[in-house]
């Protein structure tokens, strides 16, 4: 799937082609795919083809075509501080620029079949992080990727604001994957090979809207272990995380130093794939103790926070 656009010579003149034929229309999703570079997310020797509006497949190692992800990008709406769940999030290519709008307060999750795909896409943040100038002129709110088969989220987790999902879904599992998604949310995936765009307007309502023909691999289905039981994924808000996301907070001077615990986001109930819910995680009270935060906070504030080391 691609082809759409004429291919560039470097990741910016691929952004413009991107641009020019309206694949790419808000200023957010132009700077998210203007700050972080395609070919980052290759293999040295496939370089050569990563500003081509093409898919590129290596072993587990995919990336969908730019125009592709660029429409994904315009479709989820993305604002700062919502949560994102990316189904099958690969290389971590895309839910790097979804971090770059998101911002630190934002919630950014990935599950990933592969646990080579996994390293990779750690490998390639982190690269990211260590080295790109662009890290420095954005909020980031870091992905976490965990392992394990997107259609056996425990339903204890919590909703989203947006979800996508990067494997073709058969119409099985459409309710499923709703049941994802927070009032109010936007869940984007391929369904019967329409890129489709669905809202949730209310605890039953859906606003639904195809975006263009696309060709995906299926959904892989789980496969059970010998008790006859799946092993659910299980996504939490990281304690230090939360913790961090004070710190950024009292440094920008919104909060004092000593704040009480309140919930961070309600979920709303989940239909009949889910459990009771619960909320998604807190705000904790923070002293003046940051021990063990700092090498976090380098990484999710970037380099200018080494002052908490």
């Amino acid at each position: 799937m691609g082809g759409a656009v004429s291919a560039g010579e470097d990741n910016d003149e691929l952004v413009d082609n991107l641009k020019e034929a309206q694949y790419i229309r808000t200023a957010p999703v132009e700077q998210a795919f203007r700050a972080i570079d395609r070919a980052d997310y290759y293999l040295e020797e496939f370089k050569e083809n990563a500003y081509k509006d093409l898919a590129w497949k290596h072993g587990n190692i995919h990336l969908s075509a730019p125009c592709i992800y660029s429409e994904v990008m315009e479709a989820l709406d993305l604002q700062p501080g919502l949560s994102f769940l990316n189904l099958g999030s690969g290389t971590g290519y895309l839910s790097s620029m979804v971090g770059l709008i998101l911002g630190p307060f934002g919630v950014n999750h990935g599950v990933e079949l592969h646990s080579d795909v996994i390293e990779y896409a750690k490998q390639k943040l982190d690269f990211f992080i260590r080295t790109s100038d662009s890290f420095d002129k954005f909020d980031f709110c870091e992905p976490s990727f965990v392992t394990g088969n997107c259609l056996e989220i425990s339903p204890d987790c919590s909703q989203y604001d947006r979800v996508y999902c990067g494997a073709g879904v058969q119409k099985e599992h459409e309710e499923y994957m709703k049941s994802l998604l927070k009032v109010g949310g936007i869940l984007v995936m391929p369904l019967e090979e329409k890129l489709t765009k669905i809202t949730r307007t209310g605890p039953s309502a859906w606003e639904t809207k195809k975006i263009l023909a696309v060709s995906f691999a299926p959904l892989v289905q789980p496969c059970h272990s010998e008790s006859g039981k799946s092993r659910l994924v299980q996504l939490r808000t990281d304690t230090q995380f939360v913790k961090y996301r004070e710190n950024v907070k009292i440094d920008k001077g919104i909060l004092e130093p000593h704040v009480h615990c309140v919930p961070l986001d309600e979920k709303e109930p989940r239909n009949e794939y889910s459990k009771q819910s619960r909320t998604q995680g807190f705000l904790l009270p923070l002293t003046g103790d940051t021990d063990g935060l700092a090498s976090f906070a380098y990484r999710s504030s970037g380099r200018r926070a080494r002052k908490y080391r």
